[in-house]
């Protein structure tokens, strides 16, 4: 496999890890999935509609997130936002993601001896 195609992969490895925190982020404030996916393209967050709905039906079933059906409008909207055992997990993985980030700079920028 060539260097960039290696490099590329531990990329979308990382960013896959980052997209549970980064959704339950989002999802303080409800939104329906195709809003939300925009909300997180916006912030710079590389997903698409194919990656997101099945972490939204994943995480809901998880009991991370609750949705509602919005019918007020012509076309009826899904909304999603963190349930309180979402914002738990949320907390963990941010305390985590901070001690995580922490180390690894720490070592990335030791010198060698």
């Amino acid at each position: 496999m060539p260097e960039a195609e290696r490099t590329q992969s531990y990329i979308t490895e990382l960013r896959r890890g980052s997209l549970v925190l980064a959704a339950l982020g989002a999802l303080r404030k409800p939104h329906y999935g195709y809003a939300l996916l925009q909300v997180l393209q916006d912030k710079g967050i590389a997903i698409e509609a194919n990656t997101l709905y099945p972490l939204l039906r994943r995480l809901e079933s998880q009991g991370l997130l609750t949705s509602r059906w919005d019918t007020s409008e012509t076309r009826p909207h899904k909304f999603y936002c963190i349930s309180d055992n979402g914002k738990s997990v949320m907390t963990s993985l941010l305390d985590e993601w901070d001690k995580m980030s922490d180390q690894i700079a720490a070592i990335c920028k030791e010198e060698t001896p």
